[in-house]
């Protein structure tokens, strides 16, 4: 096979790279590749280290994207998205990344994530000098989605609506400054940051979910990505504001976005975690992608 390897070119690469995931998509995840919306989420992110992406390799047979190796958001992290028939090419992607993804700091390293079933890539990795590293693994569970929800109450008050009906961006950027746990008020500079994640072009304000309290205040939201070519949806991110927490809004929004995509088609949705809030409504864990950690590289 006549496979050449090249550096991402850019955002000209970006379509390519969404199509080549698109193409790669099995049933349960079976192959563990990352799937469309994980990349466009991850490319969109305010933490998403724009300037690196000539780092990420991409392998093409005869003009077709075969490989990707990645990073989530910055160099330090290699993620392998491998097309069937190509596995092979994995310990070269190794060394690739070893090589251009790895972070200069006091001490050059790498995190590559290797998926739990994936034993043999797990033989290359381990012999390569690396050692497991549990705090940074990446779970990935699946709800079956019902043919019909049941009810979700929401507390007196509180009703549930979509971006499409009201996107307050100031509103937004408070709920996910708290939701995820930082402390004070958000920088208003923040807003921009929500602008550029609802800049891809698979983003649906219809399917971002938003709890609303009886003071208009935003106090939860479940973020849901639908996949058209593979009929599946992806959650990220879900949050609550800790002065709403505990109300069983999260489960509503989540439950209202999953609902939504499964009116479009959606069979399944995934989520990259196992936390309990998930696993307690009817996720169920796939698989993970084992962190695996080495220090010391030479660049």
């Amino acid at each position: 096979m006549a496979v050449s390897m090249r550096a991402c070119a850019g955002a000209v690469d970006f379509p390519l790279i969404s199509e080549f995931l698109q193409g790669l998509y099995q049933t349960d995840n079976s192959d563990g590749n990352w799937f469309q919306p994980v990349w466009e989420y991850a490319y969109t992110h305010p933490w998403f280290d724009m300037d690196s992406v000539s780092c990420i390799g991409i392998w093409e047979d005869r003009g077709r994207v075969v490989a990707v190796v990645q990073y989530e958001s910055r160099p330090g992290e290699a993620f392998f998205q491998v097309a069937p028939g190509y596995e092979y090419l994995k310990p070269e992607m190794l060394a690739y990344a070893e090589t251009h993804l790895a972070a200069a700091a006091e001490e050059t390293s790498l995190n590559v994530y290797v998926t739990d079933f994936d034993k043999s890539f797990e033989d290359v990795v381990r012999c390569s000098g690396y050692e497991r590293y549990t705090r940074d693994d990446r779970p990935m569970s699946q709800f079956t989605i019902p043919s019909s929800f049941p009810i979700v109450s929401l507390p007196e008050g509180f009703r549930l609506q979509s971006l499409a009906d009201d996107n307050d961006l100031v509103k937004v950027n408070r709920l996910l400054w708290r939701g995820f746990n930082h402390p004070g008020e958000p920088p208003p500079e923040g807003v921009e940051k929500r602008k550029l994640m609802q800049s891809g072009p698979n983003f649906r304000k219809d399917l971002t979910i938003v709890a609303v309290a009886p003071s208009g205040d935003f106090a939860s939201l479940a973020g849901l990505w639908y996949d058209q070519v593979n009929r599946f949806g992806y959650v990220e991110p879900v949050a609550t504001d800790p002065d709403y927490r505990r109300m069983g809004l999260g489960r509503a929004a989540l439950f209202e976005g999953i609902r939504r995509c499964g009116e479009l088609g959606a069979t399944v949705a995934y989520v990259g975690t196992d936390l309990p809030f998930y696993l307690s409504n009817g996720f169920r864990k796939l698989f993970t992608y084992n962190c695996w950690s080495r220090k010391g590289l030479t660049l």
